[in-house]
């Protein structure tokens, strides 16, 4: 199995999405990237247990794609192994008339992550950047000052949210929250085909709509969008990392392997030492106890 390089995914320079890939099987069976993936997240969630009594970082993890790309399954896979109430997954639907009444960021900042936590956002403040840039007519319903019609939103609008994004992103890394964003690169082919297995099989009918075929009709704004959003907001602070998704397994893989080794580079998250004085009691304590059992 070839071994997963971060490097390979991550997104430091300007990028083209054409160029990339949407598929690879790290040349492993499905049997090898099954046991590989069991034991990534294995030591993922010991690093969460440790994240957790060190409690001064906390975990954000973004996952975007178009419809199908595997997010859901990807959550479920990955984070198997974490104690639940190490990890908090949110899925961002369309806003809420309260949701409305407040910026466009203020329903995720309230969702994001204790201390000692991952936090997972299943879609995200990037919808913000994406399916209002696809329909801008959705920017109407925020009732922001001087957008009074379509007309109004330019790409100065844009820049302006890109912006705000940023710092959003650079206020929570400057507080302790380490940001890595995950775009599921699906192509449109293997969409295809992961929307007629939903009408196909019984079981995955409830997952599909009619809206499923309207927004892929749009696939090649929503790929321009997508590719405008990631190079104007992966930050050395806050990265994208562009992942092949038409095999879900290797995308499980690739995901978990990233975000391993780039949080094992924190030397300083390790479990706090007790104290000088419980240190020098602790054969006191254990007499205690054993005391209790007489």
């Amino acid at each position: 199995m070839n071994k997963v390089n971060t490097s390979d995914f991550k997104v430091d320079k300007s990028i083209k999405l054409s160029d990339r890939l949407t598929v690879t099987d790290l040349n492993a069976t499905n049997k090898e990237l099954k046991k590989h993936l069991e034991s990534v997240r294995e030591d993922l969630g010991d690093f969460q247990n440790t994240l957790y009594a060190h409690s001064k970082y906390s975990v954000l993890v973004c996952l975007q794609g178009m419809d199908t790309s595997g997010k859901d399954s990807l959550i479920r896979e990955v984070f198997k192994d974490f104690n639940v109430q190490g990890v908090v997954v949110h899925s961002f639907k369309v806003p809420t008339e309260l949701e409305l009444k407040h910026d466009y960021l203020w329903r995720h900042y309230i969702a994001l992550p204790a201390k000692g936590k991952f936090g997972v956002f299943n879609r995200t403040h990037y919808e913000n950047v994406l399916v209002t840039r696809v329909h801008p007519e959705y920017i109407l319903g925020e009732h922001i000052p001087d957008i009074h019609s379509v007309d109004d939103i330019n790409q100065d609008f844009w820049t302006k949210r890109f912006e705000q994004i940023n710092n959003f992103e650079k206020h929570l890394a400057d507080n302790g929250t380490l940001i890595f964003k995950f775009f599921l690169n699906l192509s449109k082919e293997e969409q295809r085909r992961r929307l007629v297995r939903r009408l196909d099989l019984q079981e995955k009918n409830w997952k599909f709509s009619a809206g499923d075929l309207k927004e892929r009709k749009l696939w090649d704004k929503y790929q321009e969008c997508y590719e405008e959003a990631i190079n104007e907001t992966s930050k050395p602070h806050a990265p994208w990392f562009v992942i092949p998704a038409d095999n879900k397994k290797s995308a499980r893989v690739i995901v978990a392997s990233i975000l391993l080794e780039e949080l094992k580079k924190y030397q300083d998250i390790k479990e706090p030492e007790l104290s000088a004085k419980i240190k020098a009691n602790l054969g006191d304590y254990r007499k205690q106890l054993e005391n209790e059992s007489e």
